[in-house]
């Protein structure tokens, strides 16, 4: 039985069909197909039923499904254990924020590559929320407050951040002084969220309203600097506008508590080498740039 055959039916169940999960392995949909034949002879069972959607889990392939998952998962750590001392191969999925990534941590993950020539790095940026392990992902960045979940979590550097508005919109509109001003005031924002303040050692959860959203901080960057209200954004995306005049930093006797970057993985025993490669990497970037670690999102 092949591991590869293996992997990507793990794959194919995962994402829901072959052609999702041929772009998730990096090989065509003929590759997949066949790799599914041959496992499915072997086994002398449908571990599948292909539809017009997809392909959907048969009894038989939802048993088999976790087995395989375990078996590929165990040959990846073997692989791993024979490799010469810090030399990484095989594939890793990395999701990460568009609004940030591509400027702090895209040169850590390029450097990666670099000194594993043997690696296959694929990364996806977006400021949407990734299921990890629907989507196949080894991992992911995130930044801010992280939601509680069963992922696996590794904080890897500080974030720091500030209420802004445009000068326009100030004096338009005044600027809040107390936490419960805040609610008075147009708030520019990702979805639903809450805003944290620190009032000397408490922190004091408040519930913005507001008209304009975007998944996008550069987005709410934009709205913030044509007048349209206060948004709470990180010091790394806003740092120059504010040298420049074009936003000014309100509430400054309250602010908001440090929030942090950390990475992020499905629930297993143990990270496999390539992403604790990573973690590292980052931590010493957060590390060695104070600047950019408190620029950071």
């Amino acid at each position: 039985m092949d591991i590869e055959e293996l992997e990507t039916f793990v794959a194919v169940a995962d994402a829901g069909g072959v052609s999702p999960a041929a772009r998730r392995l990096g090989v065509s949909k003929s590759i997949v197909s066949r790799r599914l034949f041959r496992l499915e002879a072997e086994l002398g069972v449908q571990l599948l039923a292909r539809t017009t959607r997809g392909a959907a889990l048969t009894e038989a392939g939802a048993m088999f499904r976790d087995h395989a998952a375990r078996v590929a998962a165990e040959i990846d750590v073997a692989r791993e254990t024979i490799l010469p001392a810090g030399e990484l191969r095989g594939r890793l999925r990395i999701a990460a924020p568009l609004s940030f990534g591509p400027t702090h941590f895209a040169p850590v993950i390029a450097e990666m590559a670099k000194q594993h020539p043997e690696l296959h790095v694929h990364t996806c940026y977006t400021d949407r929320f990734v299921d990890l392990i629907a989507e196949g992902y080894d991992c992911a960045i995130r930044v801010g407050y992280l939601q509680d979940s069963n992922l696996v979590a590794r904080r890897i550097g500080p974030i720091f951040g500030k209420l802004v508005a445009s000068p326009a919109y100030i004096k338009a509109h005044g600027a809040p002084a107390t936490l419960d001003e805040v609610v008075d005031h147009q708030a520019l924002m990702q979805g639903t969220e809450t805003w944290q303040f620190m009032d000397g050692n408490k922190i004091v959860t408040v519930h913005p309203q507001g008209r304009f959203k975007a998944d996008n901080a550069v987005a709410l960057i934009a709205a913030a600097t044509a007048g349209l209200g206060i948004a709470w954004l990180p010091d790394g995306l806003t740092n120059e506008y504010v040298a420049s005049g074009a936003l000014v930093p309100v509430m400054t006797a309250y602010p908001p508590p440090p929030a942090g970057a950390y990475v992020v993985r499905p629930p297993g025993q143990h990270p496999s080498r390539k992403i604790r490669v990573l973690i590292e990497l980052l931590i010493a970037c957060f590390a060695n740039s104070p600047q950019d670690a408190e620029a950071a999102p």
